[in-house]
């Protein structure tokens, strides 16, 4: 057996993926022949047209699955592409695996002008990675993998590369002993610590209950424990869904905007239970206005995390799921604390279907869930999806998700959604992008089209990057590179072999969405003006 065959039986046999994005370059063709088939099928590759694709790919179907995404990377530029990829999923911890080339053995460091040569193709990912490893023994390789999936089950999860010199590839390596992944636990949280954590939380008069992403495999305790404690409670961006749709205690991602700093403000106990408490969730408007004057009680993975952005009265170290059942099993009885109430008073106040800021996107997202009730939305950074933010409530969770948090990139939103629909190919799935953040990744139309995925990209066009356009008229700056003449969206998706249409109106929207391919992609255009003078035309 050779590495490049062992990499794929492990990835397969041992730790049950079943899907790799990657674009084969000439360092890797070992890999590929080890994808032919044989014994070592049943793993299926898909080609994006761009490496970051590769990356965004991947990070949409751990997302919407909660398994790794995996990556074969070639050399030097590709993994200089997909290293924005990977930032994204640093920032909001997401399970990624790149698997790289790199020059062989002799060569490394040596600065001899070979292909795809870096200094330190190592270092450069470091930093955009929980770690980086270069494999030097073929025989090394299962500790490695280990190594990566005890990250990603065990401890705050994000993306690992391992490189594998280019003469590693073909090596011979002796057949494991067994194929078994080895039994692995998340940490749960000290019992004298849960106990203060309830004796607080039960006597507090206003309690408030902060729940992020690390909770999304939690959903039955997440609610249980809420309605326990009758505490509102803010789920995040990457949260949404946690306790069912529009649930009485359910304030959304609304931490920003003033009722709900208002009411955080008041809190006499805050738990916050696998959430950064970072910028992107609770200080959109970016004036660190997001005040906790209570205790203080935080339960995260990452030991570091719970002393960052808050001051911390109670840290407790463990898994986001375990430790909301240990909770839920501390507090047998619902109690009163008028949380409900509390909920309904701030949600009035926030008024969000008649802000001037969120009202036009309200008929989009009702036609949206009218037709497709069930759909992933994946986002990029573009106006429907901050409103979405604040707007949207989902069933479940994993059913939303989007590049406007944590690291912020633009590209991400298109080949996102095609991840998640090869991760939960029963699930319909939309893409939400903006005319200037497609650009990025325009060209992942293509493998959509080749998967044949159903796939509804809903391309909002206000003509170049509406967000930097307001920043800019806040501050005084003068338009500069932010008008930009847009190409003929319909034209190039059908060029790709997409359908493709224009609408300007919620009426418009759900008769295309009706017509939507099964067996495709579709391009939906909205007229950004024409959407908003249907809205002030009265019907």
């Amino acid at each position: 057996m050779t590495c490049a065959e062992l990499l794929i039986r492990l990835l397969r046999d041992t730790y049950g993926l079943d899907t790799v994005f990657g674009i084969p370059g000439v360092h890797t063709i070992e890999l590929y022949r080890s994808l032919e088939g044989g014994d070592v099928a049943g793993i299926r590759h898909v080609s994006p047209r761009h490496e970051q694709g590769a990356g965004f790919m991947a990070d949409g179907y751990a997302r919407a699955t909660g398994r790794p995404g995996v990556c074969f990377i070639i050399t030097g530029p590709g993994m200089t592409n997909i290293a924005t990829a990977m930032g994204q999923a640093l920032a909001d911890s997401i399970p990624m695996l790149v698997i790289s080339s790199v020059n062989r053995r002799a060569t490394l460091g040596m600065g001899q002008g070979r292909l795809h040569e870096l200094p330190s193709q190592q270092q450069l990912i470091a930093g955009v990675s929980r770690f980086s490893h270069t494999l030097l023994d073929p025989c090394q390789l299962p500790e490695v993998l280990a190594r990566a999936f005890a990250v990603f089950r065990s401890e705050r999860p994000g993306p690992v590369h391992i490189e594998i010199p280019i003469d590693l590839f073909d090596a011979p390596v002796a057949t494991p002993n067994h194929w078994l992944a080895p039994t692995l636990y998340r940490p749960a949280p000290d019992p004298q610590g849960l106990a203060q954590a309830v004796e607080w939380l039960t006597a507090a008069e206003r309690p408030l209950v902060l729940l992020g992403g690390g909770c999304v495999d939690a959903p039955d305790a997440a609610r249980q424990l809420v309605e326990r404690l009758d505490a509102p409670t803010v789920t995040t961006i990457n949260a949404k869904g946690l306790l069912g749709q529009h649930h009485p205690l359910d304030l959304g991602a609304n931490a920003a905007l003033p009722a709900l700093r208002e009411l955080a403000a008041n809190a006499d106990v805050i738990l916050a239970v696998g959430t950064e408490l970072g910028e992107t969730d609770y200080d959109v408007v970016f004036d660190d206005g997001f005040a906790l004057t209570g205790r203080l009680i935080r339960i995260d993975l990452d030991a570091q995390q719970l002393v960052r952005n808050q001051a911390l009265a109670l840290g407790l170290v463990g898994d986001a799921g375990s430790s909301l059942e240990l909770l839920v099993e501390r507090l047998p009885r619902p109690m009163q604390k008028g949380g409900r109430e509390r909920t309904a008073l701030a949600l009035a106040k926030l008024d969000l279907a008649n802000d001037p800021a969120f009202a036009p996107f309200v008929p989009l997202y009702a036609a949206l869930a009218a037709a497709m009730p069930e759909a992933i939305l994946v986002g990029d950074s573009t106006a429907p999806v901050y409103a979405g933010n604040h707007l949207v409530s989902q069933p479940a969770p994993r059913r939303y998700f989007n590049a406007s948090t944590g690291y912020g990139t633009l590209g991400y939103g298109l080949p996102a959604a095609i991840g998640a629909q090869l991760g939960q190919p029963a699930l319909p799935v939309i893409a939400l992008v903006g005319d200037g953040g497609v650009m990025f990744t325009l060209s992942e139309l293509a493998t959509a089209v080749e998967e044949r995925l159903p796939v509804v990209v809903l391309l909002w066009h206000n003509a170049g990057y509406e967000e930097i356009r307001r920043f800019m008229d806040a501050h005084g700056v003068e338009h500069l590179g932010v008008d930009l003449k847009a190409p003929d969206f319909l034209t190039l998706a059908r060029g790709f072999g997409c359908r493709a249409t224009r609408v300007d109106s919620p009426t418009s929207l759900s008769a295309a969405l009706a017509s939507r391919p099964l067996d495709g992609p579709m391009l939906i255009e909205v007229d950004a003006t024409g959407w908003q003078r249907s809205l002030a035309t009265p019907q």
